[in-house]
């Protein structure tokens, strides 16, 4: 194997390994502004550009629906931000969900539902990830990498059921339950990464349980608003042996996202189709021209397996990165 094949792999394999750890730190070692630390120190590594918008901050700068989710927390919710690259080439824009814990808010989850919620920012992690390859690996590309990062706390000011949030693109959303808040705080991240019009918006979250319903621990689902987009990234999974499952963008299920005094709700009453509606619930923050993919992601090992240790996992990192490869690569 030649040394640039062995400096890949090895580049990977510690993407990978960094998945792990930021998914396997307790949340007390691992809240918002730990997350917001870990990509500030890839930005100056990279001599990249970083910001950083905070609790009302982010109210003044127009990103409501992230602060609504995170407001109850002692630690300020936040949008997160990386850019690095020359502005001539293909602008990339990576989303990870970074609920950096999950009570489920006034929709209180049950213990055992609870019990491993310190995972709920493995799309952040697998989003960091990903942005770090494309750093260190020199993909001819303009990155952009946004983490919304909040703790879905209970408190007095805990968004409450029944409320009518903001959002950035002007949508009015009915709260039916607090805890579907990851496409809640994903929502106002996509717009701002569509109102750039990049080459290629992806996002990764540990969205729902119904991905893992429907698919099991071990197949992400990929939901894409173009066949062709699709079919290379799983040609990728193919490739890599890293496999992910697509799953439909059937716009009739938005049907259950119906609110009778808002744009749409943000959940429903039925069990059916979980997945499908929360990935039709990001698609109406994305424009239609705009090519995007998005990644349920269970991001952890529920036992122990070989090369697989019980704890958090990248699923679907080796994918994502041949998927990129192939369509930017000079």
């Amino acid at each position: 194997v030649d040394a640039a094949a062995q400096a890949e792999a090895l580049a990977v394999l510690e993407a990978s390994c960094l998945v792990r750890d930021l998914v396997n730190t307790p949340t007390e070692h691992m809240g918002p502004d730990e997350l917001e630390a870990e990509v500030r120190a890839l930005a100056t590594a990279h001599g990249a550009g970083f910001r950083c918008v905070r609790g009302t901050d982010l109210l003044a700068q127009n990103f409501p629906a992230i602060h609504a989710v995170g407001r109850a927390s002692h630690r300020e919710p936040r949008l997160i931000e990386l850019t690095h690259g020359d502005a001539a080439l293909p602008h990339l824009v990576l989303v990870g969900k970074g609920v950096c814990f999950d009570t489920g808010g006034l929709d209180l989850k049950p213990a055992d539902g609870m019990r491993h919620m310190k995972k709920d920012m493995g799309g952040a992690a697998h989003a960091i990830a990903l942005a770090r390859l494309v750093l260190e690996r020199a993909l001819p590309v303009r990155l952009s990498l946004l983490v919304p990062a909040v703790e879905n706390a209970l408190g007095p000011d805990a968004y409450r059921p029944g409320e009518v949030i903001a959002t950035r693109p002007g949508l009015a959303v009915e709260i039916d339950n607090t805890d579907a808040e990851g496409r809640v705080i994903l929502g106002d991240a996509l717009a701002y990464a569509a109102e750039q019009k990049p080459a290629l918006l992806m996002d990764f979250a540990t969205l729902t349980g119904a991905a893992r319903i429907a698919l099991g621990p071990d197949l992400p689902a990929l939901f894409a608003n173009r066949d062709a987009l699709a079919q290379a990234y799983l040609e990728a999974g193919t490739a890599e042996r890293d496999p992910l499952w697509r799953m439909p963008l059937w716009r009739p299920y938005l049907s259950y996202l119906k609110s009778g005094i808002a744009d749409l709700a943000n959940a429903g009453g039925s069990r059916m189709a979980g997945c499908v509606t929360a990935a039709l619930y990001l698609e109406r923050f994305v424009p239609e021209a705009q090519d995007w993919t998005h990644v349920d992601v269970y991001s952890w090992n529920d036992a122990d397996r070989p090369g697989k240790p019980t704890g958090g996992e990248a699923q679907g990192l080796r994918a994502a990165w041949g998927f990129l490869k192939r369509r930017f690569a000079a």
